[in-house]
């Protein structure tokens, strides 16, 4: 069994992360099929319901307030609305929600009070609900709790070293404060990163490290490769190549066995072969639909047939409706055909 370690070193992780790119990935498969033996992948569907004007200054989000681009502020979407899109990803092969808000921070009020209906909403769909809403204060992350919500995503982003060279209006202490909320509230934590920032192989590390220290590991771990959106100040960085992001992919999988890597952004710009290797070294689970808040992804039948050519299968629902529950027996979940 693969040890669970919360105290790696960024030097031990280094090794890890540098070993022969076939060494790493022998290593990570193995971890991989010792505890996720069903071969499985989550679907997650992820719906931006307040876009745009945010007031942080995070370099690499067209949807801040501090940058010219070609995203809009747009009124928060109504609940039935919400739960009209999350009926379709049910439908279309999705077990998890996921809701984001372009807040700083969960205000108390009416918008926060929606959530929680649009929370509860997912739930009665039978769907594993997801939010990510920004900072949270004890009382919001309980009264989500309350209202079913599953997981709460508040990724780190990168290494504490290079944080400030892409976020100046809040502190990485600000997000590790927020994680020990939302676990203190019984809420499973969904925490990850982005590479190709202009961070070194270092920065990645150190951004490992900070997850696996977490106790336990975050449930979800969202690996996402930048998307260079033009009026962003990252816009003219490089792409990421695609065996770096296997080797953040592989290393995460070594350093937290148990917990969904997640293959996130920046999928729309790798080739087939190359997202088959992501799920070879240890990826589970992926973000499911055309879009990723504002950013392309790839279609539904894309992924479909990605999923059927890598011999994998969709993630059976863990959560059901009470009418689901009470006409469906336990069953593996198969993707839908296609029309």
């Amino acid at each position: 069994m693969a040890s669970l370690r919360h105290d790696w070193q960024v030097s031990e992780i280094r090794a890890i992360h540098d070993l022969p790119l076939f060494e790493l990935i022998d290593r990570a498969r193995a971890v991989h099929l010792e505890e996720h033996p069903k071969r499985e992948v989550q679907l997650c569907t992820l719906l931006s319901v307040k876009t745009g004007g945010c007031p942080e200054d995070c370099s690499y989000c067209p949807q801040s307030s501090h940058y010219q681009t070609t995203v809009k502020s747009a009124a928060m979407l109504q609940v039935e609305d919400v739960l009209e899109a999350a009926s379709r990803a049910r439908d279309a092969g999705s077990t998890r929600f996921c809701m984001g808000a372009a807040w700083r921070s969960v205000k108390d009020g009416r918008a926060f009070d929606r959530v929680l209906s649009m929370v509860k909403g997912v739930k009665a769909l039978g769907l594993e609900a997801c939010v990510t809403l920004g900072m949270l204060e004890e009382h919001q992350a309980q009264a989500l709790k309350e209202a079913g919500l599953d997981a709460y995503n508040h990724n780190l982003d990168t290494g504490p070293g290079y944080y400030k060279s892409i976020i100046t209006t809040r502190s990485y202490e600000d997000r590790l404060v927020t994680l020990r909320r939302v676990r203190r509230a019984g809420i499973t934590v969904c925490s990850g990163g982005i590479i190709g920032l202009g961070e070194s192989v270092d920065d990645r590390c150190a951004m490992l490290r900070e997850l696996s220290s977490l106790t336990p590991h975050p449930e979800s771990v969202p690996i996402n490769a930048l998307v260079r959106v033009p009026g962003t100040p990252l816009e003219e960085l490089p792409p990421v190549g695609p065996t770096e992001l296997v080797r953040m992919i592989a290393t995460a999988r070594i350093l937290m066995p148990k917990s969904q890597v997640r293959l996130s952004a920046g999928r729309a710009e790798l080739s087939q072969e190359a997202q088959l290797l992501c799920l070879y070294a240890g990826a589970n689970s992926i973000f499911y639909g055309e879009e990723l808040l504002t950013t392309p992804n790839p279609g539904e039948d894309t992924d479909r047939a990605l999923i059927e050519q890598a011999g994998l299968t969709a993630q059976a629902p863990s959560v059901q409706s009470p009418a689901q529950a009470a006409t469906q027996p336990p069953a593996l979940r198969e993707l839908p055909t296609q029309p």
